[in-house]
């Protein structure tokens, strides 16, 4: 059955206008006449039957519809843009591998390994997404992710990279501060502000629940989503975090960060490299078999 779908020319020059709200910058952009952009975006709205822009004074400004609709097409006319761009930098040979990822995961430990991935999968482009709860993989265009839970995903398969061994860190300045002697025992610990994880909100007081004490307002504190901005925020010295211990590494060894008490807690998470069930491309066996080396 044939398709019924708009010229390509003509969502060209529609986002072009929609973005600049201009069809004088858009021709200007796509190095056309005014009234050719004019004609086209004409063209759309009949095969639509939809006003998408309505004329003023000033110029013309998107309708409730036209505003939608400009969003859907900017985002279609990206991902073709960048399939072209891959096919073209691999020459029809390169192996890609769209990959949703957790963000302080990708930052602070798959990047500075991603030379190595180089060496090892020549042919393989890895693009990373930013995603922090699990999601439907049909229709999203991703192949694979990496996440943090406990293993189960509805309709896929989880490979188990590496536990999650949370530790609390301040900066030197805080500790100095409000513990004069440095290092603390967990009920000094809990005197001290005690960042929150958005994602890990029982975190804290399992950690304490460890050690064996009980703190009142273990479960108060300013609350951030993503490990790096707690990092960040304890660098800064706005108070205790308890985050991953290979995510500061650098912070440890550059003593941007000290630990104030030396007791580590295994949370129930772990990080796992999930893909939908089926057939498993050959590129994506590759990627697997290198994290679970660069993990083990």
């Amino acid at each position: 059955m044939r398709r019924r779908l708009p010229s390509t020319t003509a969502l060209v020059a529609f986002e072009a206008a929609a973005r600049h709200q201009s069809f004088t910058l858009a021709a200007d952009e796509l190095a056309l006449t005014q009234s050719a952009v004019c004609r086209q975006i004409a063209a759309l709205e009949a095969a639509l039957a939809v006003k998408l822009f309505r004329r003023t004074r000033r110029g013309v400004v998107l309708t409730p519809p036209g505003a939608a609709y400009a969003r859907k097409v900017a985002a279609r006319l990206a991902a073709l843009e960048a399939d072209a761009l891959d096919l073209r930098a691999g020459g029809g040979e390169r192996q890609v591998i769209e990959l949703a990822v957790v963000p302080t995961f990708a930052t602070r430990w798959l990047l500075p390994r991603l030379n190595d991935l180089s060496r090892a999968e020549p042919a393989l482009q890895l693009n990373l997404h930013v995603r922090t709860r699990p999601f439907l993989f049909d229709g999203s265009g991703l192949d694979a992710a990496i996440y943090a839970g406990d293993g189960h995903w509805a309709g896929c398969r989880c490979q188990r990279l590496m536990g999650e061994r949370l530790v609390p860190v301040c900066s030197p300045a805080l500790l100095q501060q409000r513990l004069p002697g440095g290092a603390a025992d967990a009920a000094a610990l809990g005197r001290l502000p005690l960042l929150q994880q958005t994602t890990r909100p029982d975190a804290w007081r399992r950690w304490f629940a460890q050690a064996g004490v009980e703190v009142d307002g273990d479960l108060q504190g300013p609350r951030y989503e993503l490990f790096s901005m707690s990092i960040a925020a304890a660098v800064q010295g706005l108070g205790v975090a308890l985050v991953p211990e290979m995510f500061v590494a650098d912070e440890l060894a550059q003593r941007r960060l000290v630990r104030p008490a030396p007791l580590a807690f295994d949370s129930d998470r772990s990080y796992y490299l999930v893909v939908p069930d089926g057939d498993v491309p050959p590129a994506l066996r590759g990627f697997g078999g290198w994290l679970a080396r660069a993990a083990a």
